[in-house]
């Protein structure tokens, strides 16, 4: 397993941890939340990083190509369902963000059985970038970053809905005609 990899493999690895000092004490111990928020960040960063060294020393698999997108849905999708769960998100905004996820997930499964890899589209990824720093301002939660979250997460919202007609629109023939 390369580089590139490992570091998908522990941004998974790291979900349980973000999620165990977020949700700790209801959230309300500030400190936690700090972790929570750091952690939330290197998972982030392997993001980053995973993608730049693939390309930059062609370390480009199809295990990256299915797992990077795999494990940014799973860091955000669990994010996003612990802040439902200290009312800082209202559920049906986190239920279209996860329902996108889901919709693209089987669009990679039916291309994945006919051989067909579907990389991530920069929509998809400017709507991932805008979920994680969403996530991280509502993550701190000071009274001076309340606006620029509410901001970032409708603009994550908007994305979503973007790069999901994206998806549908340039992929569309995976699912109806086998190809793409």
């Amino acid at each position: 397993m390369n580089l590139p990899n490992k570091l998908t493999v522990l941004r998974v690895i790291l979900i349980p941890f973000f999620v165990i000092a977020l949700m700790a004490f209801g959230g309300s111990v500030r400190m936690l939340r700090y972790l929570a928020a750091a952690i939330f960040i290197v998972a982030s960063l392997t993001d980053l990083l995973d993608g730049k060294i693939a390309r930059r020393y062609n370390l480009v698999t199809n295990f990256g190509k299915f797992m990077d997108p795999l494990a940014d849905k799973l860091l955000v999708c669990s994010a996003l369902i612990c802040l439902i769960g200290l009312g800082q998100l209202p559920a049906w905004m986190v239920i279209i963000i996860v329902s996108r996820e889901f919709i693209i997930s089987g669009f990679r499964l039916v291309a994945a059985e006919q051989g067909i890899v579907i990389a991530a589209s920069y929509w998809g990824k400017f709507k991932t970038t805008f979920q994680m720093i969403a996530v991280i301002l509502l993550i701190v939660d000071l009274p001076v970053l309340r606006i620029p979250a509410v901001v970032c997460t409708w603009i994550a919202l908007i994305l979503t809905v973007v790069s999901l007609v994206d998806y549908i629109v340039k992929n569309h023939k995976v699912i109806t005609e086998g190809r793409i």
